[in-house]
C-alpha cells in the first residue's frame, strides 16, 4: 500500500529539475556579476585611489594648502617595446593645491613606427586619492615613428584636502611611476603595486 504522504517519483523529478534550474541561474548570475564588477572596480579605484590609482581633475584648486611634499618620478619600459623612457626631472617639491608640469622623454629605437600605452600608479598608495592629473600622456596611446623622440607632459597637483587625511600625516614623499607597454601587450599590464586606500579619502566620481 502506497503512503499518501510520500512524494511521487514525478514530483521528486520536477523538484530536482527546479533545483537544478535555480542553481544554474545562480551560476549565470554570478558570472554576469563578475563581468559587471570589472568596470565597477575601475570606477572604485578612480574614486578612492585604491591600488595607487590617481585622480583626474578638470581644474586646479582655487586655493593652496600649507604642506609641501616631494614628488619623485619613475619610468619603466616593459619587455617587447623598443623605446627608451625617462623623466626629464627627477623630483619636484610641490605645495598642496599648486599645479606643476613635468615632462618625460621617449625615443623609439626601432626602425618602424610603434605605439605604446602607459600604466601608472603612485606610492605610497594612500596618496592616490589626493594625486590629481589635469593632463597626462597616459590618457591615450602614444605613437612614434622610426627613431623619433618626443616629450610627453604631465600636469598635476596634490589636493589640499589631503591635509585633513590623517593617514597622510606621515607621508612627505610620493613617487609617480609609469611603465610603457607595447599597445598589443597591454592585456598583460599590471599596476605597480596594490594596497588598500586611505579610509579618509572621499569618493570623487
Amino acid at each position: 500500500m502506497n503512503d499518501p504522504a510520500a512524494p511521487s517519483p514525478l514530483s521528486a523529478s520536477r523538484r530536482n529539475r527546479r533545483v537544478g534550474l535555480i542553481a544554474g541561474a545562480g551560476a549565470v548570475a554570478m558570472l554576469g556579476a563578475a563581468y559587471a564588477a570589472v568596470p565597477l572596480y575601475a570606477a572604485f579605484c578612480k574614486a578612492t585611489g585604491f591600488a595607487g590609482t590617481t585622480q583626474v581633475a578638470r581644474l586646479a584648486p582655487a586655493a593652496r594648502g600649507a604642506r609641501t611634499l616631494t614628488v619623485s618620478f619613475d619610468a619603466n619600459v616593459a619587455p617587447g617595446l623598443g623605446w627608451t623612457f625617462e623623466p626629464e626631472t627627477e623630483k619636484v617639491a610641490l605645495r598642496t593645491g599648486a599645479t606643476t608640469t613635468v615632462f618625460f622623454r621617449v625615443h623609439n629605437r626601432e626602425p618602424r613606427e610603434s605605439a605604446a600605452v602607459a600604466v601608472f600608479n603612485v606610492t605610497p598608495e594612500v596618496s592616490g586619492a589626493w594625486f590629481d592629473k589635469i593632463s597626462c600622456f597616459c590618457f591615450s596611446e602614444q605613437r612614434l615613428g622610426p627613431n623619433e623622440t618626443a616629450e610627453l607632459p604631465v600636469v598635476f597637483f596634490l589636493d589640499p584636502r589631503l591635509e585633513k587625511d590623517h593617514t597622510m600625516d606621515a607621508v612627505d614623499a610620493i613617487t609617480l611611476s609609469y611603465t610603457l607597454f607595447a599597445k598589443d601587450d597591454l592585456k598583460d599590464a599590471k599596476p605597480v603595486a596594490l594596497a588598500p586606500p586611505s579610509p579618509s579619502a572621499p569618493p570623487r566620481l
